[in-house]
């Protein structure tokens, strides 16, 4: 049987269909999935995400078991609030799970990580914490909910719902959080717009939930947020990147600190692998067909292969990410064999849409 989240019962009475989605029944959409595309795009949408697992991690070992578990560098964290998006690694380099951490306070962190992974990514941390024989506690918080509201209206529709949080949020930068008692706020989100995503007492949710559609949030599914995070060049894991994959292939560089003094888990792996491949995006130039994972791609250096592919509702055309062969550069004509045709599309640099503009044409 799939897992449940507190809002389940709510998204079944407004009528979402559910489908099974890395163990949990999940919303896919209420109706139609590009209307609610659109919502984000042009107002606030509301998701729930509770699927994602939070797991807090304590101790007076804490900075120092993250510095070495993690690829990306939680000394950049000085402010408590502040939000560091990292790939956590294997030995080999592979990317075993991409997450946020945020940074609670001296001796305090909270990671959210992927719904699929959750269960080994809590394994590998605890493993991680015997062999280091880390002064570090970690908790996974199965009693929490998480939604996201996002959109260019994401915040006023927020603070219309909870008129109490303005004062404490209206100053938030992106990538910050702060807690209000038991409910956590940060200006993050998966959609390549402006918003929050609200962390809180799961018998909680569906009160909030309510709330925020009574001020005039959308609520949206699976699908929405795929088609968003897409547009927005924002990988997924399981697609784009997974534990055969190596961030450098994934176009995830940005989030590896490789400055020296510092080891990590992969380290030794990643730097003696080096990049392969590399990550772009697609937009569709031909007629007749949408771009789809693991369809190939034909370059003038060789092969290529989608990752992640959809009909984009903001450009009106498909997109994808694919690896590609190095030297591979934006603007270049290559050929995706869709079906049994052979179609046109031009290679960009993602992302495709963010905060409403269209950044490719």
């Amino acid at each position: 049987m799939p897992k449940i989240t507190p809002l389940n019962a709510q998204h079944r009475a407004a009528g979402a269909r559910m489908v099974d989605f890395g163990g949990w029944d999940m919303p896919v959409h209420y109706g139609s999935q590009v209307e609610e595309h659109r919502a984000v795009r042009g107002d606030a949408g509301l998701f729930d995400v509770s699927h994602m697992r939070v797991v807090d991690i304590r101790g007076a070992g804490a900075r120092d078991f993250l510095r070495r578990a993690l690829a990306n560098d939680v000394d950049k964290l000085k402010v408590p609030g502040k939000a560091l998006y990292t790939c956590m690694l294997a030995d080999d380099a592979g990317v075993i799970d991409d997450l946020i951490v945020y940074f609670l306070g001296e001796g305090r962190y909270r990671a959210v990580v992927n719904a699929a992974t959750a269960d080994g990514d809590l394994a590998w941390l605890e493993g991680l914490g015997q062999r280091w024989r880390a002064e570090v506690a970690l908790e996974p918080r199965c009693d929490l909910a998480i939604l996201a509201i996002q959109g260019p209206r994401a915040r006023s529709r927020f603070w219309q719902a909870f008129p109490e949080m303005r004062a404490p949020t209206e100053s938030l930068a992106p990538f910050h959080a702060t807690a209000v008692g038991e409910l956590m706020v940060a200006r993050t989100g998966y959609t390549g717009e402006d918003g929050f995503e609200l962390v809180l007492p799961a018998t909680q949710a569906a009160g909030a939930w309510q709330a925020l559609v009574d001020a005039g949030a959308r609520p949206c599914g699976l699908g929405a947020r795929d088609t968003l995070r897409l547009e927005a060049g924002m990988n997924l894991y399981g697609q784009d990147m997974d534990a055969r994959v190596c961030p450098l292939d994934a176009g995830l560089a940005w989030t590896v600190d490789l400055a020296p003094g510092r080891d990590f888990v992969g380290r030794a792996a990643l730097e003696a692998r080096g990049e392969h491949n590399a990550f772009l995006g697609l937009v569709l130039t031909d007629a007749g067909g949408v771009l789809r994972a693991h369809q190939k791609v034909e370059t003038a250096r060789g092969a290529g292969e989608i990752t992640s592919g959809t009909f984009s509702p903001t450009l009106g055309k498909s997109i994808a990410l694919a690896r590609l062969p190095l030297g591979t550069t934006p603007g270049e004509t290559v050929h995706v064999q869709v079906r049994d045709k052979r179609l046109a599309a031009r290679v960009v640099k993602p992302p495709f849409v963010r905060n409403g503009r269209i950044l490719v044409h």
